[in-house]
């Protein structure tokens, strides 16, 4: 289906009403856009001009001999998929701050509530210390819209209250959401969320060091599907998932590599891999491997089209595809196949 645009690039405008006035060229539109209204993905990314892994805040980090970042190859990685996705969404810039090693992982910046009425962002606190510094730069940025900016609590019902961001909470359709708690988000802020907001959040234990946030163990395909591994997921949650969705099962080995740390956009689903920097003898070649195919099977059962990123400076942060991008509104299929 052909789509038409307007000839500045931006959707068409209201029709003209009969005796309004024209400025400059432009027809006056009846309601001012927001990006909850724009009719297109928003998201929000941020440039790797300090991007460093100095100081290691995951198990993948603490493991790797060499983390000195190329930050010139990192921005170049980085503008390939920021064209990608500036070509087919809006695409905001959160501005570098200089001793942030972390900013360019957006995706823990905050979380924005599709099911409010009014356009929310809840800003995270976070507990890896390294980050901390990165919540007023983004609560800052966010109140140039027209959000609601919360910030969350220190503490809620007597304990203390950690929470990072999008990459553990996922909206899946209405109130409904999956809220990872255990490594970075602590339960007291899923409580907190539910309370505020009016949410139904299925609790989601994280049993996997290496599997760190929500988004390390899961990938919503549409509101109907969620890639997940049975096994990284406990019984309870696996239960409570299973009644409101079909799951579409993962190895270990693939959610480890970073199946899940995907984007859906339109008919697209972008993963990364650094499989074309591998030998066919490296150690990670043949699981590489093995993800991108179970990837392109996913794909073809439901005519979407698979396209796959090279991130490996962002992999010395121990970070994934997903990381870099934050939802700035709720545009994505919502049927299943």
């Amino acid at each position: 289906m052909m789509r038409r645009e307007g000839g500045n690039g931006i959707l068409d405008a209201e029709p003209l009403v009969q005796g309004a006035a024209v400025s400059n060229g432009f027809m006056p539109s009846a309601e001012p856009l927001s990006l909850r209204t724009l009719g297109r993905p928003a998201f929000l990314m941020s440039l790797p001009l300090w991007l460093s892994a100095d100081e290691p805040n995951n198990v993948l980090m603490e493991a790797m001999d060499n983390r000195l970042v190329n930050r010139r190859k990192a921005t170049a990685q980085f503008l390939e998929l920021y064209r990608f996705i500036a070509s087919r969404a809006v695409v905001y810039l959160l501005p570098s701050r200089p001793g942030l090693q972390d900013q360019p992982y957006v995706a823990n910046l905050g979380v924005v509530l599709p099911h409010l009425e009014r356009e929310t962002v809840v800003v995270s606190r976070f507990r890896s210390p390294p980050r901390v510094g990165e919540a007023a730069v983004g609560a800052a940025f966010f109140r140039l819209f027209d959000f609601d900016v919360r910030l969350p609590p220190r503490s809620f019902r007597r304990e203390e209250l950690f929470f990072e961001g999008e990459a553990d909470l996922k909206h899946v359709r209405g109130n409904l959401y999956v809220g990872a708690h255990g490594l970075r988000t602590s339960e007291t802020a899923l409580h907190w969320f539910a309370k505020t907001f009016g949410m139904e959040i299925i609790p989601y234990p994280i049993i996997d060091d290496h599997l760190y946030h929500l988004d390390c163990c899961l990938l919503f395909l549409n509101e109907e599907e969620v890639l997940l591994s049975r096994k990284k997921t406990t019984p309870e949650a696996l239960r409570a998932i299973e009644r409101r969705c079909n799951i579409v099962d993962a190895t270990v080995e693939n959610v480890r590599s970073g199946m899940t740390n995907g984007l859906m956009l339109g008919n697209h689903l972008l993963c990364d891999s650094p499989i074309e920097d591998f030998g066919r003898h490296h150690p990670w070649y043949p699981s590489e491997k093995r993800k991108i195919a179970k990837l392109e099977k996913i794909c073809a059962d439901r005519g979407l089209e698979l396209r796959i990123f090279n991130l490996s400076e962002f992999l010395k942060s121990g970070a994934a595809l997903s990381c870099l991008i934050m939802r700035l509104n709720k545009e994505r299929p919502v049927t299943s196949f």
